[in-house]
């Protein structure tokens, strides 16, 4: 199976990517070391999937286990939920031997992940993520956290998993806007670190929502290099994964959460910071046409609906934790491959850029 490993010293762990994991996952999560009661956290759409195989492959490993359920949606990423998990696991006798099982996507697993940090002053986790922008992205390097009215992710913790396993057949079940809405994470990943798998994007047939192993495990291995580099996000280089996400976190947080899908909002992230690169890091027309016409192929949205006013995205960018010393911090390119963090756009420059995205192209 295609395996990457996340090097962090006393908190490395091992990304597997295969079919069938979810059968394996108790020996699996068995062989990495891990004992006690298992608390399995997912929402109630995944539950219906895949719950019972997680409890079973526990059950056949020796684990006994408890099940918790969320109503999906970006939503559920609420302090109340997490005191509601947290009660839930003291309820069912879970103590600091116990270790949580996130099953479900970027939501259930930033959730998940924050509960694990702060039960009994932190519990072992691991990470079945059953969506491509988990799979590639959420699960892997240690965030977790949940949102408040006034932003996305503010509140949260960095808690390495102690496993990931990434199982590519659960995608089959995603609906189609939910699976597309994940390369954006992919086309992220290229256009920041490696821009030879825009090659394999580009002849990708996405007629069949099935996604290859190497493809997703290649975008680990950029995120956990990228995570290795600079776990706490203190050097600058975890920064370059913020691509898009500047302003696409600002749109997500501007409407009701969920209304717009996380690889969406980036999606229209990534086009203001394809122009803002143009104007301020060199980038070539050719080099940002090229991303943009892989994020149509994805049917990803590169307009931002009228009913979103400026306003209230200005006022979610100005909440947001990617400012540093008073200056907020975009990741333009120089290059496709070649991503670096400025601190040079301007008010006008970030108002031109969604005007630009009130225009189609």
């Amino acid at each position: 199976m295609p395996t990457v490993a996340v090097s962090l010293n006393s908190r490395s762990y091992d990304v597997h990517v295969e079919d069938g994991l979810i059968s394996r996952a108790g020996e699996m999560i068995k062989a990495a070391g891990l004992t006690g009661k298992a608390a399995i956290i997912t929402d109630t759409n995944v539950a219906l999937h895949y719950a019972e195989a997680i409890k079973q492959s526990l059950a056949d490993a020796g684990f006994e286990s408890s099940l918790h359920l969320v109503p999906p949606g970006e939503a559920s990423k609420s302090m109340e939920n997490v005191e509601c998990l947290c009660r839930s696991l003291i309820e069912h006798h879970h103590d600091r031997q116990s270790f949580v099982v996130t099953l479900g996507g970027g939501v259930v697993g930033d959730l998940g992940g924050f509960v694990a940090a702060i039960f009994f002053r932190g519990i072992p986790f691991v990470q079945i993520p059953t969506t491509i922008v988990a799979q590639v992205d959420s699960a892997v390097g240690g965030k977790t956290g949940v949102n408040t009215p006034e932003g996305k992710n503010l509140l949260g913790a960095f808690h390495q998993p102690r496993l990931v396993l990434a199982d590519p057949e659960t995608l089959t079940h995603l609906p189609p806007r939910v699976f597309r809405e994940g390369f954006a994470e992919v086309i992220k990943h290229a256009a920041i670190r490696d821009a030879a798998m825009l090659d394999e994007l580009e002849r990708l047939d996405i007629t069949e929502q099935k996604t290859c192993s190497k493809l997703l495990a290649r975008n680990t291995a950029i995120k956990a290099r990228i995570v290795e580099e600079d776990e706490h996000e203190t050097s600058g280089t975890r920064a370059l994964l913020n691509f898009g996400h500047t302003i696409g976190h600002a749109i997500e947080a501007a409407v009701p959460y969920g209304s717009i899908l996380h690889g969406e909002a980036i999606a229209l992230g990534m086009r203001a910071a394809l122009f803002l690169s143009e104007k301020l890091t060199g980038l070539s027309s050719d080099d940002s046409e090229r991303i943009l016409k892989l994020l149509e192929k994805f049917k990803l949205p590169l307009t931002l609906d009228a009913d979103i006013s400026d306003a209230d995205i200005l006022a979610c960018m100005s909440r947001d934790k990617k400012f540093v010393g008073g200056k907020r911090r975009f990741i333009l390119l120089k290059n496709n491959g070649n991503a670096v963090v400025s601190d040079k756009v301007t008010e006008e420059l970030i108002q031109k850029s969604l005007n630009l995205l009130r225009t189609s192209r």
